[in-house]
C-alpha cells in the first residue's frame, strides 16, 4: 500500500536491500582479513592487516544495524519469521562479531606472551560470524516454512547441505575481499603474498559460483522458473556475461600488478552475486510465500520511520565517506592510530 500514489513498501524494500549491501561490502574485506590471518604468521605484518581496517571497521557495521532495524520498522511479518527461522545462526553470527571486535582493541594492548589470545578471537570470530552470514543467506534463498503468517519449520531447518555449503562459499568470497583490499593498503612481501593468494581465491570462487549455478535451479524449481522463462533469462544471461567479464578482468589485473583494479573488480563480483540473489526472490521477502506487501506495517508506520531515514541515511554515507578519505593511502609497519 502506498500514500497517495508512492508505494512505501517499494521504496523500504530498496533502503534495506541497499543497507544489506554495503554491509556485505564493506564489512566482507573487514571478516576477510581475520580468515586470511591464519596464513600470516609474521606479527608485525598481521598489526598492518588490522591497522588497514582499524579506524573504519566499527562503521562497517552501521549498515548491518541499519537493514535490521529498517526491517522491524516496514516490514514486521518478515522480521519475525526469519527472527524465528534463523535465530541460531544470527546468534552465532552476533557472537563471532563480538569476538572480532572485542579482539581489535584488545590485541594492540595486550602483552607479547598473550598476543595469540586475541589472534585467535580475532580469527575465530572472523571465520564465525562469515559462515553463519552465508548459511543464514543460503537457508533464505532456500525458503522459509510460513503457515498462517506463522513460522512452521522446525529449529535446524537451516543446518543442511545447502546452507552450509554457502556458508562455505561467503568464507571464499569475503577472504578474496579481504586479499584484493590488502594490495589496495599494503605494500612489499604481504602486498605479494596477498595477490597470490587473490589468484587462487579467484579460482575458488568460480567454482563456488558454478556450483550454485547448478544446485540453486536443481533443488528450487520456483527459481530455476524464475531464471530461465523466456522473459527472464536474457537479464540472468547478462548477470554471468558481466560476472565472467568481471573475472577475467580480476585475473588480468592481478597478473597486471594493479593494486586498485583487483578489489574494484571483486566488488562487481559481489554486487552481480547480490542482484542475482534479489532477481531470484523477487518481489518476495520472506521466500517463496510473503511479498514486500504483504509483510509490509501500516503505511502510517512506513512514511513516519521513512522521514526519520531520509536524515540520517545521508549523514552515515557522507560519514562513511569522510572516514575512509581521511584513512586513505597505503599502511606500512610502525603505523597505526591506537
Amino acid at each position: 500500500m502506498g500514500i497517495q500514489g508512492i508505494d512505501l513498501s517499494l521504496i523500504w524494500g530498496v533502503i534495506i536491500a541497499f543497507g544489506v549491501m554495503m554491509y556485505v561490502i564493506m564489512d566482507g574485506f573487514d571478516l576477510g582479513l581475520g580468515i586470511l590471518f591464519p596464513l600470516i604468521p609474521d606479527e608485525q605484518e598481521r598489526d598492518v592487516m588490522m591497522n588497514t581496517v582499524a579506524p573504519v571497521w566499527d562503521g562497517n557495521e552501521t549498515w548491518l544495524i541499519l537493514g535490521g532495524a529498517a526491517l522491524y520498522g516496514a516490514f514486521p511479518l518478515a522480521y519475525s519469521v526469519i527472527l524465528e527461522a534463523l535465530y541460531l545462526p544470527l546468534i552465532f553470527m552476533l557472537a563471532g562479531l563480538i569476538f572480532r571486535g572485542v579482539a581489535f582493541e584488545f590485541r594492540f594492548k595486550a602483552s607479547p606472551q598473550k598476543r595469540h589470545i586475541w589472534d585467535m578471537a580475532f580469527i575465530g570470530g572472523s571465520f564465525l560470524a562469515t559462515f553463519c552470514q552465508g548459511v543464514v543467506i543460503g537457508s533464505y534463498i532456500a525458503g522459509i516454512a510460513v503457515v498462517n503468517r506463522q513460522f512452521a519449520g522446525g529449529t535446524w531447518d537451516w543446518l543442511s547441505p545447502f546452507p552450509l555449503f554457502c556458508g562455505v562459499g561467503l568464507v571464499v568470497a569475503y577472504a578474496l575481499l579481504g586479499s584484493t583490499w590488502l594490495l589496495v593498503k599494503t605494500e612489499g612481501m604481504l602486498e605479494s603474498r596477498m595477490r597470490l593468494f587473490s589468484h587462487y581465491l579467484a579460482f575458488a570462487l568460480m567454482a563456488v559460483v558454478a556450483v550454485l549455478c547448478v544446485w540453486t535451479p536443481w533443488l528450487h524449481p520456483e527459481i530455476a522458473t524464475r531464471w530461465f522463462t523466456h522473459a527472464h533469462i536474457v537479464v540472468f544471461g547478462a548477470l554471468m556475461l558481466l560476472g565472467v567479464l568481471a573475472l577475467v578482468g580480476l585475473l588480468k589485473t592481478l597478473r597486471q600488478h594493479h593494486s586498485h583494479w583487483p578489489f574494484v573488480l571483486t566488488l562487481v563480483l559481489v554486487f552481480l552475486g547480490y542482484i542475482g540473489l534479489a532477481f531470484s526472490i523477487w518481489p518476495n521477502i520472506v521466500p517463496p510465500s510473503i511479498s514486500l506487501w504483504d509483510a509490509a506495517s501500516p503505511p502510517s508506520s512506513q512514511l513516519f520511520i521513512l522521514i526519520g531515514t531520509l536524515f540520517i541515511l545521508p549523514i552515515i554515507l557522507m560519514y562513511t565517506c569522510w572516514s575512509y578519505y581521511v584513512f586513505r593511502g597505503k599502511v606500512r609497519i610502525g603505523d597505526g592510530y591506537h
